[in-house]
């Protein structure tokens, strides 16, 4: 590889030790993909993919406080991924332990790591860096230092920027030198795509579910996606992006697609037309049966294949603001349609710290709130790594999420439809027929907690009494069809009934 005298300098340790062993890494990772030099960063801010204190990763947090105490602070200010944990996202008791203690151990310190080392602020945790309400949005044709696969593809494929999938901490070290090898996607040649997508799809095809097709099919080659224009225009608007943020994250954690283009709307397949197809690229024909056929070959990990589904993802990557709007929306006549206030899921939508802020101050913030769902800032994916969730029967609109974890993917319809289920199955012990208004509780149902205070202070209402029971403390359950999967606590509970 050929450095430039400053480099060279770097590498021979003018700026300390420390800096040189960042230099001399990237000098190694250019040289394994046969980069002839590094190009400078030309982007405002940087991204990193690592933004949890995983103890396993400890020799991580250890190199990083070497470059720290070494006094080299980013060469840019950079966001982070999502953090790992929310109290309000639903676990036990369990899952809270083995997260705390037995996996993001470091995540308070590492956090103070990123402070120190340049992060833009406390608030900017999320895949979405990109969105305008974060701020960290690069321009076309500028060269950045990212890792988070979702990101990158967005950064390339909608913005026009340059940026190879890097790796956590090479990511880092880019920003700090300044500078990253070129290569790959920096090129033009490897930005021409070597595959002609097709499509012959009767309706608007789901965005993750496309993307998971065309991920797998293409892998890390360059897809050219001719008829989605038909669905998005030719403009990229709100709605559009936020279509390519969803499915180019399917295409990239499905498969390994860095750079997509898309007939008639992505800024290189406007500039170029088709002569940005690759000689000899190959065809994949994509209609309503191919993407019937890649679905159904989704495997169920689940423990059970038939359960019923007790907590909902929705947001990998982050929501955008349209998406919170949107779904609130679309949730709130599902509900009204079956006669129902709350989801009968447990749910939870992600979004970044500043796009909740400013959904917080329309109206559907409100309607959010009073339909049931959870609104966080949390990465599912961290949350899903925990081995214990394994048991629980997650589904998710998210192929990213489906891909690394045990979560299930739903399409969008089918989470409406499935959050708002109003069937309740059970075994007939005396058959009969009754009407009543449901009370549902999605945890167990603590018998004696729940009827204590009725019983000792002759509560009329019977109001329910467990405060460990969200779904229905202090809710009036006299004359109520209780809806429950189990019974838990004291046996006195069976006196009591």
């Amino acid at each position: 590889m050929k450095l430039t005298p400053e480099q060279q300098a770097m590498l021979n340790g003018e700026k300390g030790e420390t800096m040189a062993k960042v230099v001399k890494t990237l000098v190694m990772y250019g040289d394994t993909f046969g980069a002839e030099r590094m190009v400078p960063i030309s982007s405002k801010y940087g991204h990193t993919v690592i933004s949890f204190g995983l103890k396993v990763m400890k020799p991580v947090y250890d190199l990083y406080q070497e470059i720290i105490d070494a006094g080299l602070v980013s060469g840019q200010k950079f966001t982070a991924d999502p953090k790992p944990l929310d109290k309000h996202v639903p676990s036990s008791l369990i899952e809270d332990l083995v997260f705390k203690k037995f996996m993001y151990t470091y995540q308070d310190s590492y956090e103070q790591q990123l402070r120190e080392l340049g992060i833009t602020s406390d608030d900017d945790y999320t895949c979405t860096c990109y969105l305008d309400q974060v701020g960290n949005k690069p321009g076309k044709g500028e060269v950045l230092s990212w890792a988070e696969s979702s990101a990158v593809v967005y950064a390339n494929s909608v913005l026009g920027a340059r940026c190879n999938r890097n790796s956590g901490m090479i990511e880092l070290m880019g920003s700090i030198a300044g500078f990253v090898p070129e290569f790959g996607l920096l090129l033009d040649e490897n930005r021409k795509a070597t595959w002609i997508v097709e499509l012959k799809c009767s309706k608007k095809p789901d965005a993750q579910l496309l993307g998971s097709a065309i991920g797998m099919k293409v892998m890390e080659e360059v897809p050219y996606v001719k008829g989605l224009d038909k669905w998005l225009g030719t403009t990229l608007d709100e709605e559009a992006c936020t279509y390519l943020k969803d499915f180019g994250a399917a295409t990239a954690s499905n498969g390994a697609v860095g750079l997509y283009h898309i007939e008639n709307l992505t800024p290189e397949a406007v500039e170029q037309g088709e002569s940005i197809i690759a000689e000899g690229a190959k065809t994949y024909v994509i209609d309503d049966a191919e993407l019937e056929r890649v679905k159904a070959n989704y495997p169920v990990i689940w423990k059970n294949p038939d359960a019923e589904p007790q907590l909902c993802f929705v947001g990998c990557p982050h929501m955008t603001l349209r998406q919170l709007i949107d779904w609130t929306t679309a949730v709130g006549t599902e509900l009204n349609k079956n006669g129902l206030k709350k989801v009968t899921v447990p749910t939870v939508f992600t979004a970044s710290t500043p796009v909740i802020k400013e959904f917080e101050k329309t109206p559907y913030y409100k309607q959010l709130k009073r339909q049931g769902i959870i609104l966080s800032y949390i990465c599912p994916l961290m949350y899903m790594n925990n081995p214990l969730c394994k048991k629980k029967a997650v589904i998710t609109s998210s192929n990213k999420l489906r891909t690394y974890t045990s979560a299930r993917y739903y399409t969008e319809a089918e989470i409406l439809h499935t959050i708002k289920m109003k069937t309740f199955k059970g075994r007939v012990v005396v058959p009969g027929t009754c009407t009543a208004e449901a009370l549902v509780s999605h945890g167990g149902f603590n018998t004696l907690a729940s009827y204590q205070m009725g019983m000792m202070f002759g509560d009329k209402q019977m109001k329910c009494g467990d405060q460990n029971n969200a779904d229905i403390y202090k809710k009036p359950m006299i004359g109520k069809a209780l809806c429950l999967p189990m019974t838990i606590g004291s046996t006195t509970g069976g006196m009591v009934l």
